[in-house]
């Protein structure tokens, strides 16, 4: 299923109107569900019932991955902001007909 949603060649090509992706969330929602029912129901349970006593405590949090996402946002806002003026002036020396 990863492999067929990821490759380029698909049933039906995405440029065509709504056909397009409609294929592709029909094969990979038939994918998901036909995967699940492969997965033994002992083996689910246990992987559920793992989960669950994982979960008791709350929910996991990992402070430095969002510290450094952060910091890719401030960074990606201050160039934005800082370079921005000089994109456009250049933009606007580079068109002709103004």
């Amino acid at each position: 299923m990863v492999g067929y949603a990821l490759s380029p060649i698909d049933l039906i090509p995405d440029f065509i109107p709504v056909l397009g992706y409609l294929d592709d969330v029909i094969i990979v929602s038939a994918g998901i569900y036909l995967s699940l029912r492969m997965i033994p129901s002992d083996v689910l349970e246990e992987c559920r019932d793992r989960a669950k006593s994982e979960l008791q405590g709350g929910q996991p949090k990992n402070w430095a991955a969002a510290f450094i996402i952060v910091l890719i946002w401030l960074v990606v806002v201050f160039f934005v902001v800082r370079l921005g003026p000089m994109a456009t002036d250049l933009i606007h020396e580079a068109t002709p007909w103004q």
